[in-house]
């Protein structure tokens, strides 16, 4: 399928707070109305406002302001911008073209039977940003380990010094905290002896200090019941390290404007399908993760991921159609860390919308950001962990840098990656069964200009997308026998290896009913193609995959530009056994 031909300008995206669809380039003008409404003290976006209202109540607004002791200069501009705001009405463009991406997105080869597919996608936003400064690392047979890898994804912070260096060094540090504890990592001689040459920088008394902290973070009594509590405290005392090293400031430009980065990390491992695991080892969790849902050992569990991430790069896991965060918010947005930057004795600027640590850095844990002593007191190197065992009910892992989660919340980041998936394979139906141009095909609903005002489109598009994948030996159509045979068998193979298996879905997280439409297509995978051999099969269904995900991380970036995003963009998506 060629990309640059396909119709995804018109995939539509769902507001989470009003559940309202819209192309991805009004999403930026749609928020700000909410926030502009609820500071005006309206309920919400349907609330008529003429400008009539809006004037009476931002008169109100201001009464009430003036005769509070505390007034606020900062609260009153506020309610001025946004009554400005929703008085000149500034519709957005009634269309908009995705803005070319600077890396297209690559596919990277995994080895690990827990991953069908791992591709990743980068813009520097050259609007609004002069250097790209996220780094990721991919890491197949981490250790000298089967059916083991290590991601890792890295947002720089005022020059891609740091992200540069922690991308680098980071695995190897934790790799070496992995061997101490279970003999079956290995380290080769050249990474022993990279780490040989930090010796002389974190030295005994260093060592002291940070037994202390790694044992500190292990003290909470939901710690003591965790099996894998001695990974958490490798990457505790790997970011720890890591940030030691950080302060010899290598190729750092400025004396006191040190870059840093936030980072998130995933090692993914899988479970020998001979053992059967038990209820203690899903137990597992870490700080705030208790009540997860997550947490509970799932039957006929194939693997493990252990995630740890510090400042504004996330994880989010989806499950069954449900969107699951695996990391934590640092940043001044957070009560929590608000508090604790408060209580040691640092300062938290007025700047909007949340302030900013020392008047300069939103994050308020990180790596790096040394050159400022008074800074580097309230940033924090300490990483929130978690382990979450995985199924075939896990569909999609994605972890992205700030440049996304700015824009777009997980559920809709959630409801694009389905939404894209599903058109991809739909798209991939129709070319090779129909021959007939993507956006013919009666069952892809795009949204365009004619249909926004319609009712039952409108409807269709916010219910839930689900596929059902026939168990039925697929047969191929006698038409341009030869032909077909050689373009059906990437998506013959996909459908054959769903066989025998119970039908999966992939809900909204609306949770609303799919369409009826959507069963009735579903009879074309029914009509499918001779089969092939296993290793042909694999092979095509690979490839399948591999395009897929390119597609759906390409679609998520553009989808953040036209939304308004600001920052460097990197988005890796991991397609699971359960996609």
């Amino acid at each position: 399928i060629a990309p640059e031909n396909d119709d995804s300008k018109h995939i539509s995206i769902i507001c989470s707070a009003c559940q309202q669809t819209m192309y991805p380039h009004h999403l930026l003008y749609h928020k700000k109305t909410h926030k502009a409404l609820t500071l005006l003290g309206f309920d919400s976006l349907q609330t008529k406002t003429d400008n009539k209202t809006l004037l009476a109540q931002r008169q109100k607004l201001i009464t009430k302001l003036t005769k509070i002791p505390k007034y606020s200069e900062a609260h009153r501009q506020k309610v001025d911008y946004s009554f400005e705001f929703l008085m000149d009405n500034n519709a957005p463009t009634r269309y908009c073209d995705f803005a070319d991406i600077n890396n297209p997105s690559t596919f990277l080869r995994v080895n690990n039977s827990l991953i069908k597919a791992l591709s990743v996608c980068q813009d520097k936003n050259s609007m609004w940003q002069a250097d790209m400064e996220d780094r990721f690392i991919v890491l197949d047979n981490y250790g000298n380990r089967s059916d083991t890898c290590f991601l890792g994804l890295f947002d720089g912070s005022h020059g891609a010094t740091a992200a540069g260096t922690v991308a680098a060094e980071l695995p190897l540090l934790f790799l070496d905290q992995l061997a101490q504890t279970d003999s079956s990592y290995k380290k080769s001689k050249d990474e022993q002896q990279v780490l040989d040459s930090f010796a002389t920088v974190i030295r005994a008394d260093y060592r002291e200090k940070e037994q202390l902290f790694s044992d500190k973070a292990g003290n909470d009594k939901t710690d003591k019941t965790n099996t894998y509590e001695w990974i958490h405290k490798a990457y505790a005392k790997s970011f720890w390290r890591m940030d030691r090293l950080l302060r010899l400031g290598r190729n750092e430009v400025s004396k006191v404007r040190w870059s840093g980065c936030s980072a998130v990390t995933c090692l993914v491992e899988s479970i020998p399908r001979e053992t059967n695991g038990t209820e203690e080892e899903g137990k597992n969790h870490s700080e705030a993760a208790t009540h997860s849902p997550l947490t509970s050992r799932a039957r006929g569990a194939a693997g493990l991921l252990h995630i740890a991430n510090v400042g504004n790069a996330h994880a989010v896991l989806c499950k069954n159609g449900k969107s699951h965060c695996l990391s934590k918010e640092h940043s001044t947005s957070n009560a929590s860390e608000r508090k604790r930057i408060l209580q040691n004795g640092g300062n938290i600027s007025t700047n909007q919308p949340d302030g900013l640590v020392e008047g300069y850095l939103r994050t308020t844990r990180g790596l790096g950001h040394h050159g400022d002593p008074v800074l580097k007191r309230s940033v924090l190197p300490v990483p929130h962990t978690i382990s979450i065992p995985i199924d075939d009910t896990c569909q999609f892992l994605i972890l992205a840098s700030n440049g996304l989660w700015e824009v777009l919340d997980y559920n809709e980041v959630l409801a694009l990656t389905l939404k894209t998936f599903t058109h991809y394979l739909k798209r991939y139906e129709c070319v090779q069964q129909n021959g007939t141009p993507p956006c013919k095909c009666q069952h892809l609903m795009a949204l365009t200009e004619d249909n926004l005002n319609d009712s039952k489109a409108i409807k269709d598009l916010q219910d839930a997308t689900e596929l059902v994948y026939s168990n039925k030996q697929p047969k191929l159509s006698r038409r341009n026998h030869l032909q077909k045979k050689m373009d059906s068998e990437i998506f013959h193979d996909q459908l054959a290896s769903y066989a025998g298996q119970e039908p999966l879905r992939t809900v909204s997280p609306l949770g609303s009913k799919p369409p009826s439409q959507v069963e009735e297509d579903t009879k074309t995978y029914s009509s499918s193609c001779k089969p092939q051999s296993a290793g042909t099969g694999r092979a095509a269904s690979e490839t399948l995959y591999d395009k897929a995900a390119s597609y759906i991380s390409e679609q998520l970036v553009k989808t953040a530009l036209a939304a308004g995003s600001r920052d460097n963009i990197t988005i890796m998506i991991v397609l699971l056994n359960g996609c």
